[in-house]
């Protein structure tokens, strides 16, 4: 058992603490909210991460997971690793990092272990994503405060999905850690023994510089792979293809793989498009553009008014005074991050145009303090969808596939549906009378369900998307 304090509680460090306290470290999370530390100690989870609260309850029941608002008493431990999973957002110039917070972090708590006059060691994990050379500055910082043999700062980039975030620490594709320490490695390799024990494996790189760039390559290449199946999605409506059907086509290739093959209205969250705005910044101060990265970002925008675009449009160009019902807001199903959602630059647009935009969302609704001011909210979908003129499935939540369809059609005043997320059974729905649109779906095919089935989920192909 290692002893582990982590500090910033939010999607990335709550969900890593917790999953080292279920590995059998003791584990201390802190964070400077102190409204946010009084729900953890509630038992009440400040996110919505499926397994999460359970979780969390296990580990502190068995006395391996705590909080605090202050790293002060984790500072005693002879040996210590000090996990950072501060934010770094976009900042006041639309594409760097702010690396404010996690610096302001690192200082307090390089001085808050210099004054505890420890003789160990403490390894300094950055699991922010930050761009290159993040980690080197963090050095030079902590060497003002502590003798360089008693400490090492070490890049350890996180790979969860939100939604996925548990299963993604516990069964990972892979551990990336990168020093150029080998005592900071050492404490890496113990750190993940209890997953790497298992046949996981631990990348160890002896630079920082490369595993700091792991992260950003590894979005810029899912992102890139979103944004082409979009383009695809764009092109198939234009030349009669299918688009689900293109994915598994291509997807069968172990070169390109089947995940994320999956059409959509942009994609969005706390990484992606961050992260791509960060990188390419990045790679012009060093006099090195990345023109298919820049593209991708551009590519994602065209998508997100293809999608607006394409629902005016089929509403005969004026939306004014149409109540358009909206399911979905996060940025993706499993989660209740609205963090550059689509869902949410769609309703902007639409409300912009004049229409009367009525949205569900199954737990995004919590931060509707972060919703547009002229949005209304429903407490169902079935809420939502009273009297409206369309119905838009902004989010894949498998509850809207689930929805009787044929029931809703009478409460509708038009009985128009556009699948932003190509999670509905097209056919299925002609069939009852509905008018259907659809990313890249050409006209009705032949019924896999029957008229008056109650769910209208799309049947699901061989090839998994993620």
């Amino acid at each position: 058992m290692m002893r582990i304090c982590v500090v910033g509680t939010g999607y990335v460090g709550l969900v890593t603490g917790t999953c080292l306290a279920s590995l059998g470290h003791s584990v201390l999370g802190v964070d400077t909210q102190e409204a946010k530390i009084a729900m953890l100690k509630a038992g009440v989870m400040p996110i919505y991460e499926p397994g999460l609260e359970a979780l969390v309850g296990e580990a502190r029941e068995a006395g391996r997971l705590a909080f605090a608002t202050d790293a002060g008493e984790a500072m005693e431990a002879e040996t210590l690793v000090l996990v950072f999973a501060i934010g770094t957002p976009t900042g006041a110039d639309g594409a760097t990092a702010d690396l404010t917070a996690l610096l302001s972090a690192v200082e307090t708590a390089a001085r808050q272990r210099a004054a505890a006059r420890r003789d160990g060691f403490v390894a300094i994990v950055v699991k922010s994503t930050v761009p290159v050379g993040t980690c080197r500055a963090l050095d030079a910082l902590v060497a003002r405060h502590l003798p360089r043999a008693a400490y090492a700062v070490v890049s350890n980039p996180e790979f969860l999905r939100e939604g996925n975030a548990i299963k993604d620490f516990l069964e990972p594709d892979r551990i990336v850690v990168g020093s150029d320490s080998e005592e900071g490695l050492g404490l890496m390799r113990r750190l993940y023994a209890p997953l790497t024990d298992r046949g996981f494996r631990l990348v160890a790189l002896g630079r920082v510089e490369t595993s700091e760039m792991v992260k950003y390559a590894s979005n810029v290449f899912l992102a890139a792979k979103i944004g082409l199946v979009n383009e695809f999605a764009r092109l198939c409506d234009r030349v009669g293809a299918d688009i689900d059907d293109l994915a598994v086509g291509i997807g069968l290739d172990r070169r390109i793989g089947g995940a994320s093959l999956k059409a959509g209205p942009g994609f969005g969250g706390s990484c992606f498009p961050k992260d791509l705005r960060a990188l390419t910044r990045t790679a012009l101060d060093r006099h090195c553009p990345m023109p298919i990265a820049e593209a991708v970002i551009l590519s994602n925008e065209m998508q997100k008014a293809h999608a607006v675009a394409t629902i005016v449009e089929t509403l005969g160009g004026d939306v004014r005074e149409l109540r358009l019902a909206v399911l979905g807001l996060s940025f993706k199903a499993g989660t209740d991050d609205l963090r550059e959602a689509p869902a949410l630059a769609i309703i902007e647009a639409l409300i912009a145009a004049g229409a009367r935009v009525v949205a569900y969302d199954p737990v995004a609704m919590v931060h509707a303090r972060e919703l547009p001011a002229d949005i209304e909210l429903a407490p169902s979908a079935e809420d939502a969808v009273q009297e409206a003129d369309a119905v838009v499935i902004a989010t894949e939540w498998k509850q809207f596939a689930a929805l009787n369809w044929g029931r809703l059609q009478a409460d509708m005043a038009r009985p128009l549906v556009f699948d932003l997320r190509n999670i509905l059974d097209g056919p299925a729905l002609v069939e009852l009378g509905y008018d259907y649109v659809a990313l890249g779906r050409p006209g009705a095919t032949t019924l896999t369900t029957p008229a008056d089935a109650a769910s209208l989920a799309r049947p699901a192909h061989s090839i998994a998307a993620e």
